[in-house]
């Protein structure tokens, strides 16, 4: 079609318009990120471009930004060019009347479309659909469109189109921001009303580990018979919580429920009045921290970023998103030694890691390859194919074993900096691996698997010598009956912040702690302490009715 690269505009004039040119500018972006994560721009990419400081920019490209540069100046000169000729000729004009007939069909199409959106598509041709209408504007009725008016177009297999298909992109970007907006609007006037308590103002540091997908009886800590945590095992100042369970085996519900007052039987619900931990801590005189391996934007990711924008630093740092090139955990090491050296006194630090995220062995490098034969280089595996049960197994096995030597080297750093520190870590949840005969994997099936979780606390040398109650409170309660809800009341207790409206009885580091009932997401709210398990799937079924979910 002639002058179609460089856009043609009403008067048929190629190069009259520049609509191009944002795909043009797109474009080493697009080559960039399929160079180093093989794959293109997502609304994920979209929330990382805008919200990325130049200067954190620079720090993450690092020596590849000279032929990103580089690149993007030849196609911005290319795309100069080819307009600078098409301006200049005749040739490329579009003047005959089939571009008219091809505006017409485009604009009756993309009505059509619309009207659909607005007003409804009948998809019956029963006699119960004859003559509906659908409620317009000012309550006045609009005909449902017939079904063979539909327009054949979907919006998920546009956006995959290139360069059309950023628009979509971009429009979804825009309406997570919007979420976003509305969501932090909901509780903008919220405060808890902390105070840090302590006389003395020595020096303090809190790292909050949320892990990802993480099972309980995979880790040696746990007794597994695998060393998983040769690393950790060592750490005399490290507590392992044996019964700790989520509410939902979902990142985007469970976080949520982590992070803040968020009930668990509130978790399907979206948004919620209340802000997290992280405000708290902010209220308290702390600097806070939000650095994520995870995702930014996204339908999975939005209700975490809500809470991480409380912050006063949030970095999401994986420009790979979930599959096989995302960053490993290990690139939040720099950032976290970067919060460490901050001069401020009292510091907060939430590290979201991905763990064991889904391809097991994508989480970790080679050199933590040990268990044989694994996943590990291959490009594709049929990860719902039971008969890659043994290496998927230990590819998973090989992520807990990168996972001890994060955490140690988070440990590592909260030594060096000779105060009172303290570490929790809590995943947001595990995972079922066909466990047995079970021919179930990954998580979402209501297994016990799937909600048992492992959970741990670090403190310093220095720690303990100003809370030696807390510490002691600590390991009495290791093997009580706790829930993610537990955490924060508990981060907060350790760090010596107070409120009006706290729950010690939550906090496990306090002596009027006391155990509450916990409720899972399986087939209702089901009381985990008065439920069945299932087979070798562990499928958790409650002995009593469950409670109604609350959506």
């Amino acid at each position: 079609m002639p002058g179609w690269p460089y856009g043609v505009s009403l008067d048929g004039r190629p190069g009259s318009n520049c609509l191009l040119l944002p795909a043009y500018i797109a474009l080493p972006v697009e080559l960039y990120l399929h160079s180093f994560y093989g794959q293109g721009i997502s609304t994920h990419h979209l929330g990382l471009i805008a919200e990325t400081s130049r200067q954190e920019a620079l720090e993450f490209l690092g020596d590849r930004i000279w032929p990103l540069v580089l690149v993007m100046v030849s196609i911005f000169a290319w795309w100069l060019s080819g307009w600078l000729i098409a301006l200049r000729t005749r040739d490329l004009d579009w003047d005959d009347r089939s571009r008219w007939v091809a505006i017409g069909v485009l604009t009756s199409a993309v009505l059509l479309w619309g009207y659909g959106e607005k007003f409804g598509v009948s998809r019956s041709t029963s006699p119960d659909n004859a003559g509906k209408r659908s409620v317009g504007l000012f309550g006045f009725g609009f005909p449902v469109l017939p079904e063979w008016a539909l327009v054949p177009f979907s919006p998920e297999a546009f956006a995959r189109t290139w360069p059309f298909g950023i628009a979509l992109k971009a429009q979804d970007f825009w309406r997570e921001r919007r979420y976003l907006a509305d969501l932090a609007d909901r509780s903008a006037i919220f405060r808890f009303g902390a105070r840090a308590t302590d006389a003395e103002t020595s020096p303090q540091v809190v790292i909050m580990v949320i892990g990802e997908s993480s099972r309980y009886d995979r880790w040696r800590l746990n007794g597994y018979h695998r060393d998983t945590n040769p690393l950790l095992k060592q750490e005399g100042n490290l507590v392992s919580l044996s019964n700790v369970v989520t509410a939902v085996s979902a990142t985007r519900l469970s976080v949520p429920v982590l992070v803040s007052r968020k009930p668990a039987h509130q978790s399907l619900k979206a948004g919620f009045s209340e802000r997290s931990f992280l405000s708290a801590f902010k209220e308290a005189g702390f600097k806070t921290w939000w650095l994520s391996n995870q995702m930014s934007f996204g339908k999975f990711d939005t209700p975490v970023s809500v809470f991480a924008k409380e912050a006063d630093v949030t970095q999401f740092l994986n420009f790979g998103g979930f599959p096989g090139n995302a960053s490993h955990d290990g690139i939040l090491l720099a950032a976290l030694k970067a919060a460490l050296d901050d001069p401020s006194e009292k510091k907060l630090v939430v590290l979201h890691t991905l763990g064991s995220h889904w391809n097991y062995s994508h989480r970790y490098p080679k050199e933590f390859d040990k268990w044989q034969p694994s996943l590990y280089g291959v490009e594709n595996p049929a990860y719902t194919d039971i008969s890659i049960k043994i290496p998927l197994n230990n590819s998973y096995d090989n992520s807990i074993l990168y996972t001890d030597w994060f955490l140690s080297k988070v440990i590592s750093n909260l030594k060096a900096t000779r105060r009172r520190a303290t570490m929790m870590y809590v995943s947001d949840h595990g995972q079922t691996l066909y466990d047995g005969s079970c021919r179930l994997a990954f998580h979402g099936h209501n297994t016990q698997f799937d909600f048992h979780i492992p959970a741990l606390v670090w403190y310093s040398d220095q720690y303990l010598t100003v809370h030696p109650e807390k510490v002691r409170q600590l390991r009495k309660n290791k093997n009580a009956r706790l829930t993610t809800e537990n955490v924060f009341h508990s981060l907060l207790d350790m760090a010596e912040i107070r409120y009006d409206t706290e729950q010690l009885d939550r906090s496990v580091v306090n002596r009027k702690f006391r155990p509450h009932k916990r409720y899972v997401d399986s087939y209702g709210w089901t009381d985990y302490d008065n439920a069945t398990f299932k087979g070798d799937c562990c499928e958790v079924i409650g002995n009593g009715k469950p409670l109604a979910q609350e959506k």
